[in-house]
């Protein structure tokens, strides 16, 4: 019997950390972010779709998507991201869909995490058991978010307060793991969290 959790928290809350944590355990990983780097691969119907909106501008000269430059546009523009939003997670959901489906024939009571920013947003809770939310103070996500991908404050800001709150994620978690102390602290955590799964 498999069982299955979602992971999920704020940009720069540390999920991808605790995803680590969690197959070194024995966990099987399905990661959001990486199907979502798979369905707008070169000749995919998705990325077709992004070039026929946004324009051949946001493509490099490879003809891949150029995602800081999208990136740039959808953090600013509400109108641009739910577009987005519309060409890619229909696309998302069936490829996560189709990875439970196959990790749960392929390995039968292991447990099955996906990893993903915008599990509640995308209402994949419907396809999980459990939902386990990385929490970090706002302030402490702003600084790690800025240190991490060399943004100013104000483009910090932008790109966390575009994410629902955490407040408002809480209310969808079974588990909460705070990630405001070391790492030591994150991996003892996670563990004990792992060590209670029935």
């Amino acid at each position: 019997m498999n069982k299955v959790i979602g992971l999920t928290g704020g940009i720069a809350s540390g999920k991808s950390t605790v995803s680590k944590i969690l197959s070194d355990l024995g966990a099987v990983i399905i990661d959001g972010d990486i199907i979502a780097r798979k369905i707008v691969t070169k000749g995919s119907p998705a990325l077709d779709e992004i070039k026929n909106f946004f324009g051949e501008d946001y493509l490099n000269k490879r003809g891949e998507l150029d995602r800081k430059k999208l990136g740039g546009l959808v953090f600013k523009d509400n109108e641009a991201l739910k577009k987005l939003n519309e060409i890619t997670h229909p696309k998302i959901i069936e490829e996560i869909k189709k990875e439970i489906i196959s990790h749960k024939k392929n390995w039968p009571n292991t447990v099955i995490i996906v990893d993903a920013a915008l599990l509640i947003e995308m209402k994949l809770t419907e396809l999980v058991d459990e939902v386990w939310l990385v929490a970090l103070p706002y302030e402490q996500q702003l600084k790690r978010l800025m240190e991490r991908d060399q943004l100013t404050l104000a483009e910090a800001e932008k790109r966390v307060n575009s994410q629902m709150s955490l407040e408002e994620k809480k209310k969808f978690a079974h588990q909460t793991i705070d990630n405001s102390m070391d790492l030591e602290h994150l991996i003892k955590e996670v563990k004990v969290l792992w060590r209670n799964l029935d």
